[in-house]
């Protein structure tokens, strides 16, 4: 079974540590928190930038990056935070409510783009995903070093209990298996969808579940099995099993920011060196952190995105 271990000097580092549009979306608090200490250059000359991020941690902290860094450089940025799926947010930046949001490249090919068959490498699937998303008038800047992609963990006493190494295991349970999860899950191929089709895992139930509680309702037995992110803080040491996947269901995760062309001509070069120097900077162990930071220690996304940024000299 795979435990996924960040020990050391993670501990350490947390002791130290939509749109308004119809479907909804809630403002980002705190643009002008930093404002006095970054100072600001003069205003950008080119359209405003509304940037949109999902409803869990990662997003949030992500959406905050971007903004920030955005603003540092002088542009007219304005943040949605909690917009919802890739399928709701994605709708949003079609119809132009948006111009640009973090999108997870795995998730875009299977839930938007629908494509179901793997392409052969994490760069192929760039490719790919790149170029669907150019037939609708955007670009996809470039993606990522870290990965975060979807998987399932259990309690380690459960694993062990029912003998659970992967994902396939779980057609030892001769019940049903309930699955804590956030509520698209029941509707997507990265999800109750694939996990029939992949795994014929027929005895599943996805209970809805907001991002926050999902390892509360694991640690209390509401549920049997979480659908995790593999870069949340809550799967250091050993609370947590996170089962195999190997035929594969999970793509890999990515993050490219996804943006209108016509903003990027617009606006410039300049816009796309400031989005790029962020996403460079974005290192699995960098996001890990965030994350930790945010659900472990209690910290704000808007926060730990300035910290972050200050820390590296981009704002």
């Amino acid at each position: 079974m795979l435990r996924l271990h960040f020990r050391g000097r993670w501990a350490t580092a947390l002791a130290v540590l939509t749109v308004a549009f119809t479907a909804g979306g809630c403002d980002a608090g705190g643009a002008d928190d930093d404002a006095a200490t970054i100072g600001r250059p003069p205003p950008s000359n080119g359209p405003q930038i509304r940037i949109g991020a999902k409803n869990f941690t990662e997003q949030r902290i992500l959406g905050e990056l971007y903004s920030r860094a955005l603003r540092a450089k002088g542009f007219d940025v304005v943040l949605k935070l909690d917009i919802g799926s890739s399928e709701i947010i994605h709708r949003a930046l079609a119809r132009g409510s948006l111009d640009m949001y973090p999108e997870y490249i795995g998730v875009l090919l299977s839930e938007v783009a629908e494509v179901r068959r793997r392409p052969r490498s994490t760069t192929a699937a760039y490719e790919v995903a790149k170029a669907y998303e150019k037939k609708h008038g955007f670009t996809l800047l470039a993606q990522t070093p870290f990965s975060d992609s979807n998987a399932l963990g259990v309690k380690p006493q459960f694993a062990a209990r029912h003998r659970l190494r992967t994902i396939g295991d779980l057609a030892k349970l001769k019940r049903v298996v309930r699955i804590g999860a956030l509520a698209e899950f029941a509707t997507r191929y990265e999800g109750l969808v694939g996990l029939r089709e992949v795994y014929d895992l027929r005895g599943l139930k996805v209970v809805s579940v907001a991002s926050e509680g999902r390892y509360r309702a694991l640690a209390q037995g509401d549920v049997d099995v979480a659908s995790v992110f593999t870069t949340e803080g809550q799967l250091a040491g050993d609370d947590h099993v996170v089962l195999a996947d190997p035929q594969g269901l999970f793509a890999s995760g990515h993050v490219a920011p996804i943006v209108s062309a016509k903003l990027l001509a617009a606006h410039g070069p300049s816009l796309q060196e400031a989005i790029d120097a962020v996403t460079q900077a974005l290192t699995t162990a960098a996001m890990r952190q965030m994350n930790a930071s945010v659900d472990l220690a209690g910290r704000r996304p808007a926060d730990v995105a300035a910290a972050f940024l200050r820390a590296r000299g981009l704002v």
